[in-house]
């Protein structure tokens, strides 16, 4: 089934009427009022058209990357809940139609509030990124062991499961082992978000090699459903935030892959390589205000991600 979308004017930022507006560096966040059925808090969360790099919200959008992103998550969110793996954060939006334009509606989540457990939960297939660094260094990653002669880019034995304090906005997170992270939150906590994970992982990977797409790492989050108190519901974890898109994990083409060096990929690596040129020439510090992204790399940007998801989804329609 194709993911469909409309021609959009750019979602930079919104202003809505709604409550408690939060902004992060690509996602603009506001309360909702609960919904009308079950009574359940809700929050909106909106993908916007920002991209950031090097912890650098830049100038100009890429119009249609949260609106691409957005029906992703939603495409992931209803195959994780099929397969009987987890439940998600969403929930109905439907008596909100009148109250969000429509070109933001299609870039936004309508989710179920929650408590969020504040630890990532990354899961790696293959080596590369800040697990191939540490590797070069201990032989490990968090903690997990791994045979000796491993390449950049190489499939690992097993998928291993990795995870990272979610550090605050403008800083980076910070692997640590599972140890650490029950510490953090319980040891039966930890085991039920390893165990969940690996699993969404597994699946996600398989359905992918079967498109000819790698999916080599992803990183999820989870958290508690709450009352309008902010007070647990239950002890159930729920998937929110995104799932599984060319954000949060490293999309490699299968035709493509060579271990031993960087791969080709289909995440905004594209728009940090551009990025990377300008500093060595002494143009850019990586601080703020970051340089405006000709369209050649926006538009280059755009097609990466279209190309992904139509391959894991089939054809992106735009109306």
């Amino acid at each position: 089934m194709a993911i469909t979308i409309d021609p959009m004017e750019a979602v930079f930022e919104t202003n809505l009427p709604f409550p408690n507006k939060r902004q992060g560096k690509v996602r603009d966040i506001y309360d909702l009022p609960a919904d009308p059925k079950a009574g359940d808090p809700r929050l909106l969360i909106i993908a916007t058209d920002r991209i950031s790099a090097f912890d650098v919200v830049l100038p100009n959008p890429i119009v249609g990357k949260g609106a691409l992103l957005t029906q992703l998550s939603k495409r992931w969110f209803r195959f994780i809940e099929a397969k009987g793996l987890c439940k998600t954060q969403t929930v109905s939006g439907d008596d909100l139609a009148d109250r969000i334009p429509a070109h933001v509606m299609q870039s936004s989540v309508v989710a179920r509030k929650c408590e969020v457990v504040p630890i990532e939960c990354v899961v790696r297939g293959y080596l590369d990124g800040s697990g191939w660094k540490e590797y070069q260094q201990t032989q490990e990653v968090c903690g997990v062991k791994l045979p000796a002669g491993l390449q950049r880019g190489g499939e690992l034995p097993e998928p291993i499961f990795t995870p990272a304090t979610k550090a605050e906005q403008g800083e980076h997170d910070e692997n640590i082992t599972f140890e650490r992270a029950c510490e953090v939150v319980g040891t039966d906590v930890m085991t039920r978000l390893r165990d969940t994970s690996m699993a969404i992982y597994k699946a996600a990977r398989a359905h992918a090699r079967e498109r000819g797409i790698i999916l080599a790492d992803t990183k999820f989050e989870f958290g508690w459903p709450v009352d309008a108190n902010g007070k647990r519901t239950s002890d159930e974890l729920i998937l929110i935030d995104e799932a599984l898109t060319p954000d949060s994990s490293r999309y490699w083409p299968l035709d493509a892959w060579k271990p031993g060096g960087a791969q080709q990929s289909f995440d905004k690596q594209f728009v940090r390589d551009y990025l990377q040129e300008l500093v060595d020439q002494g143009k850019w510090d990586k601080t703020a205000p970051g340089p405006e992204l000709p369209d050649s790399v926006v538009a280059g940007t755009i097609a990466r991600y279209r190309e992904a998801i139509e391959k894991l989804w089939g054809e992106v329609k735009v109306n």
